[in-house]
């Protein structure tokens, strides 16, 4: 069986995501969540509703003993079972102008949006490897590409996932695994519920804010055999702010 691994997909963007997986390419998903086990629940229920299948896997991403120990498990457990799509998406913001950013939430975003997409990606690398195929799509952001200020922790994960998308890419292609980022601007999230949405897509020459299944869907392309030949790439998806 073939299976995708979507982080922090009980809400928002990973959500999407994993609902679209498993309607366009029949992936069974793994939805890995934290804290919010209603929250990853709800996102199963919408996936086999529409006849999809699904599980939960709890763990911290910015915890790598906890990645190796619930994968090692869930592998044990699954002999027959392979995850061939791998989508980096748990972050977290701690926003605040540089002066102000104390080191905790400095390591917290760091931890939780950079070091994640390290522990879960050397959790199934080496089964992708030896499968010789695998999709890794980053999710990224548009503070890792333009900088935002009053984000220079999140900036600074983010930009980091983005030369890692680059590096990992020229490592592994060979083996038919390719690895894109996909760079968000202005989302409806939870990670964006607290802007000013009127005042803020007066910046975004398409004058509003994108969608998390405008996310999925590009997300969706990149993990099918349609994206064979793209990797290496960071896709901006925010209504032009950043042409």
């Amino acid at each position: 069986m073939k299976c995708a691994l979507v982080t922090g997909s009980s809400r928002g963007i990973g959500k999407a995501i994993a609902i679209q997986l498993a309607k366009d390419h029949n992936l069974h998903i793994l939805i890995n969540f934290s804290s919010n086990i209603e929250a990853a629940k709800e996102t199963l229920n919408i996936i086999k509703e529409n006849n999809g299948s699904g599980e939960l896997i709890n763990f911290n991403v910015g915890n790598s003993n906890a990645v190796n120990s619930a994968m090692t498990k869930w592998f044990e457990k699954n002999p027959k079972k392979h995850i061939e799509v791998l989508v980096n998406n748990a972050g977290i913001t701690r926003d605040n102008l540089f002066p102000w950013v104390s080191e905790e939430d400095w390591d917290n975003v760091i931890n939780i949006s950079l070091k994640g997409m390290y522990n879960c990606t050397q959790a199934i690398i080496k089964k992708m490897l030896r499968n010789r195929y695998g999709r890794i799509i980053n999710i990224a952001s548009l503070s890792g590409l333009k900088g935002v200020p009053g984000q220079t922790n999140y900036s600074a994960a983010k930009g980091a996932m983005i030369a890692s998308t680059k590096a990992l890419s020229q490592e592994i292609a060979k083996r038919k695994i390719t690895v894109n980022a996909i760079a968000p601007g202005f989302i409806h999230s939870d990670m964006t519920s607290d802007l000013d949405e009127e005042e803020l897509k007066k910046m975004v020459p398409v004058n509003r804010f994108g969608t998390a299944e405008e996310v999925a869907h590009l997300a969706s392309f990149l993990a099918s055999d349609k994206a064979s030949y793209i990797t290496g790439e960071v896709i901006n998806i925010n209504g032009g702010i950043y042409a």
